[in-house]
Parts: structure tokens; C-alpha cells; sequence
């Protein structure tokens, strides 16, 4: 087991992809993400962003939640919300939607249960694990920000949660059973076990190294993931999530992360040519992958995924999703403002 891997942290390491040569057209600054900021984010592309958080904020109900139709005052569109908010750089009571950020916190720890789970049980979801993760994760990038031992207590037991629900496979299925176990919800989890061990929280080694097996037993042959281990074909979306998760276990330029970047980079976004299967979560799995590789991965595919999503922006700020429009217009926006380097979660 190499330190990196112990560690769990994205600190100093890139894939291979940034020795790569660079297309003519990209400086310096275009192919190193940390620098990128100022160059990739158009005018253009911050008055999207602002557009699209202001029509967040004016969706938060007062007690924190957000979400409409279905997926009303679901956890994980809370969380998604909160860290768009916060990537834009907002804390907790301070910056534009500091406000806002603190009411999403507050929605999220009222609805934590004695055991940890993250759940509000009269809300739509595609699975309880995956509001659990998403909001998990949340709560991880707001610890240290925050002064509320609360955030601290509760996310401890969220945090819990997940390790003692890992199942034998290491992974993670839609409740918190160690049952069965697919690769969506398991990434979830580990981004969300990631983000509390940046900020200190306790995961053991084992949980982590067991995640990681499972993800890489996960992948084809062709480089992509399939959904569960019993067999299926590789798809965009949860191919990004896989590379994700080997990523942000400090996996970085293993065989499965480089067959698992050539596969992503064929679905590079070209204008009119848009896939509509969980078309956010791809992107919003993809552009990380992208931001932790560098080079010639990065320089290409951010402009190409701005480009697409502003075409895609509605009048009123929103982008829409099947799941709701606080959902779609929350990943776009986190997807846009990766190059802000604001969330922990993002950092390299």
C-alpha cells in the first residue's frame, strides 16, 4: 500500500496526462488547473454562475431546504446546493450566501437521525445512501468553518454510518445495509468519507482500501465502469465517477485510472451532441477527473463543458434536470466553478 493511498488526501500528485503534449492553442496557465481560474472562467461564464446561484438562493425554502416537484427538500440536492454556494465562495454566515449556506447546514443536521443517517423521510429520492453521501459530504466541507459542535457530532455519526455499512464487496448499495453494492453510490460514499478524513474525522485505512478494490474490480476492459460487479457495459457517467473515487483515494496514474481516462476523454463535449442519461452527474464526476489529470485533459474539456452548459442555461438562471431544476442548475454550477479551487473536495 503506497503512502498516497494511506494518506487519502489529493495532495501533489497528477496523473500522467499532464507531460502530455498540449494542442497549440493552450498556454501555460490554460493546461495548470490552478492557474486556470482567470482564463477559463469567461465573463460570460461568471454571469452564468452568478445567474445560477441567485436563482438557487431564491429557491431555499427557510428552513434550508430546496428542491421542488418530487424531490422537494431532498438531502442531497440540499447539499449540492450548499457546496455551489460555497464554491463560489461563500461560508458558512459570511460571503453572498453565507445566509444561505448556514440554512442548508441547519436543514441537514435536523434531519440526521440518532444512528447518523442523513435522511428527510418524506422526500422523493433515488436511494436514502445517496442523500446520506451527498450530504455527508457537505457537512465534511463545512467542519472548520463552522463553530457549531453539532456539524461536529453529527457528522461523526454520519461518518460512522458509512464505514459500519460497507459491505463485504467494499461498497455501498441505496440503504445502510451491508447488502449488495453499485458503483454510483459507492463513489458517493467515498467522496463523502474523503471529505470528513480532510477534515480530520476518523476513517479507518481498512474502509478506504476496501473502496478501492471495489472500484477497480468495477472496470471493463475497455477502460469505463459497469453498475455492479456481477457484469454489464461500461457508461459515461459512472466511468467518471469510478475514475473520481480512485482519484480522490490517491490513486492517480494506476493502469486503471489511465484506461479509465482514455475512456472519458471520447465522450469530450462537443456543441449538439449532448448525453441525456444523468447528463450533470457525468459532468459534474468528469470535470474533477479532468481537473486532477491537468494538461492536455484539463485544457481541453473545461472549455468544451462551459461552452455546452452555457448553451444549456434557461432566462431565469436555472438548468433543468429530470430531477429537478435545483439539482441540474446546483451541478452546473458546481461544474463551472471547479477552476475557483474553493472546495477542499476539488483541491489538488
Amino acid at each position: 500500500m503506497t503512502l498516497s493511498r494511506r494518506k487519502f488526501l489529493l495532495r501533489g500528485a497528477t496523473a500522467s496526462a499532464a507531460a502530455l503534449a498540449l494542442p497549440r492553442w493552450l498556454g501555460a496557465e490554460d493546461a495548470d488547473p490552478e492557474k486556470s481560474g482567470g482564463v477559463l472562467v469567461t465573463s460570460k461564464c461568471h454571469a452564468a454562475i452568478e445567474a445560477g446561484l441567485a436563482f438557487l438562493a431564491s429557491r431555499q425554502q427557510p428552513d434550508g431546504a430546496f428542491g421542488s416537484g418530487g424531490y422537494s427538500r431532498n438531502v442531497a440536492v440540499a447539499g449540492l446546493c450548499g457546496l455551489a454556494f460555497m464554491s463560489g465562495g461563500s461560508t458558512p454566515g459570511r460571503g453572498t450566501y453565507g445566509r444561505e449556506v448556514t440554512r442548508t447546514i441547519r436543514f441537514i443536521l435536523d434531519n440526521t437521525e440518532e444512528s447518523g443517517f442523513i435522511v428527510e423521510p418524506g422526500a422523493t429520492s433515488h436511494g436514502p445512501m445517496y442523500g446520506h453521501g451527498f450530504a455527508t459530504l457537505f457537512l465534511g466541507e463545512c467542519y472548520g468553518m463552522s463553530q457549531n459542535r453539532e456539524l461536529r457530532t453529527k457528522l461523526i455519526k454520519a461518518v460512522k454510518l458509512i464505514i459500519n455499512t460497507q459491505n463485504r464487496e467494499g461498497g455501498w448499495r441505496y440503504h445502510p445495509q451491508p447488502s449488495d453494492a453499485d458503483i454510483s453510490v459507492t463513489v458517493c460514499q467515498i467522496m463523502a468519507l474523503r471529505a470528513a478524513r480532510n477534515a480530520g474525522i476518523y476513517v479507518p485505512n481498512e474502509t478506504i482500501e476496501r473502496c478501492i478494490e471495489y472500484v477497480k474490480q468495477s472496470q471493463n476492459a475497455d477502460g469505463g465502469f459497469r453498475y455492479m460487479l456481477q457484469g454489464g457495459q461500461s457508461q459515461f457517467p459512472r466511468s467518471a465517477a469510478g475514475v473520481v473515487a480512485l482519484q480522490s483515494a490517491g490513486v492517480y496514474d494506476s493502469p486503471e485510472v489511465k484506461r479509465g481516462m482514455k475512456y472519458l476523454f471520447d465522450f469530450l463535449p462537443r456543441l449538439g451532441r449532448i448525453h441525456e442519461s444523468h447528463y450533470f452527474y457525468g459532468h459534474y464526476y468528469a470535470v474533477q477527473a479532468m481537473w486532477h489529470a491537468g494538461g492536455h485533459f484539463w485544457a481541453s474539456w473545461y472549455p468544451a463543458v462551459r461552452d455546452e452548459l452555457l448553451t444549456l442555461q434557461r432566462p431565469n438562471g436555472s438548468w433543468m434536470d429530470s430531477i429537478c431544476q435545483e439539482y441540474g442548475t446546483a451541478m452546473a454550477c458546481l461544474v463551472l466553478q471547479v477552476p475557483n479551487n474553493m472546495l477542499p473536495i476539488f483541491q489538488r
